[in-house]
């Protein structure tokens, strides 16, 4: 994925993840939960991902795939900054931000601390979803995963996505319940798999 592909796949993930519990739960009401999908994902995008991470897409751009390698994991003040201004200016500053920045410090302790890659988006445009898209994408960096010898970490608060994390390794290690009634985030650990000989 380069620069160029940006604009595209913000729109590809504000529409894959329209449906997401925590995004429900993070922007509340259709407009708001737009707008701050597409703030949200153009940050990762652009000052995340495209800095330190790794982003994967397809010939089409109907898919992407975000992962930060071993050792990048830790925000840094930058980036949590540049998150807290996103938020903030989506959500204003009344009761949701500090709720929200609950479960982000939640969500960061959860983190596991020994050495691993984290996916932290896979999203796929909904017209394509099913369409093994999301397999795809997973599997080609999962391979590359494997063949280094590491483990690799999500959350997801979509419970209908453990069965298709569970076909690529995954398994369930815990839950988070996000604070004030908020979704379950499942927290999901993949041991590398050896390669065949």
């Amino acid at each position: 994925m380069g620069r160029a592909d940006v604009a595209s796949l913000v729109g590809v993930l504000t529409r894959a993840f329209d449906d997401d519990p925590i995004s429900h739960y993070l922007f509340r009401g259709d407009r708001r939960r737009a707008r701050g999908l597409r703030r949200f994902f153009d940050h990762q995008l652009r000052h995340q991902y495209l800095v330190n991470g790794e982003a994967f897409t397809t010939d089409d751009l109907v898919g992407a795939a975000l992962w930060m390698p071993p050792g990048r994991l830790r925000p840094g003040v930058r980036d949590v900054l540049g998150l807290a201004l996103v938020l903030t200016d989506v959500l204003g500053a009344g009761r949701e931000l500090p709720k929200v920045a609950r479960l982000l410090a939640e969500v960061e302790r959860a983190r596991p601390t020994e050495h691993h890659w984290y996916l932290g988006v896979l999203g796929v445009d909904p017209p394509s979803q099913r369409t093994g898209v999301g397999s795809a994408l997973v599997s080609e960096v999962l391979h590359q995963i494997d063949a280094e010898g590491s483990p690799s970490y999500l959350e997801t608060s979509k419970e209908e996505n453990l069965a298709f994390y569970g076909r690529h390794g995954f398994v369930v290690k815990g839950e988070l319940q996000a604070p004030a009634g908020g979704p379950t985030l499942w927290l999901m650990w993949r041991d590398p798999r050896p390669s065949a000989l």
